[in-house]
């Protein structure tokens, strides 16, 4: 049997963002247990239920849905933008939830990492993000929660710089491993 699939999706499409600098720490530390792999989120167009048939929902809906239908777990890396997560983020969860009947997200383990530059460490994204899981079916692991607050004194160019950071992020990548491990494929 092979290794199950996490799929890591980012909620800030910035390029040097501090999201994806956690994500990709957590990635290496993930990719010893489990097969890794970033869903593109930046690509989606807005979703319109207009458009969204069989015949006519725009191609990058029909594959960002498949590739969360061939995922075992799912792990979210957030910023907060004004006490909530970051619209890309939500669009991609609406698309690949629709139509409610086929919501690709369901019944799979998932968890919130949610980051900020100040004190509170993202709690409205990670609170927001976790209410539309409950909606969607994800299973969130529920301890540690993983607010990451001042998070650029965690990190430096080349990735999280700090011992503590570090530490507690090697921490949560075992608690979300049993949680994922935790369930059947």
């Amino acid at each position: 049997m092979g290794k199950k699939l996490v799929g890591i999706v980012v909620g800030s499409l910035r390029r040097d963002s501090f999201s994806k600098k956690v994500a990709l720490y957590l990635s290496g530390l993930l990719e010893e247990r489990f097969e890794v792999a970033f869903l593109d989120i930046g690509s989606l167009a807005m979703y319109n239920q207009d458009l969204d048939n069989e015949d006519n929902a725009p191609t990058e809906w029909r594959q960002f849905r498949q590739r969360v239908r061939e995922l075992d777990a799912v792990l979210f890396v957030t910023p907060e933008y004004n006490r909530s997560m970051p619209p890309v983020l939500k669009n991609a969860l609406d698309i690949a939830s629709r139509p409610m009947s086929e919501n690709a997200w369901s019944g799979k383990p998932g968890a919130v990492v949610s980051v900020a530059p100040g004190k509170i460490g993202g709690f409205g994204a990670n609170q927001h993000l976790r209410q539309s899981a409950s909606c969607l079916n994800i299973f969130m692991l529920q301890q540690p929660e993983a607010y990451i607050g001042g998070i650029a004194d965690s990190v430096d160019e080349s990735g999280i710089s700090d011992k503590s950071t570090q530490d507690f992020l090697r921490s949560f990548s075992n608690a979300y491993t049993a949680w994922v491990n935790s369930f059947e494929t």
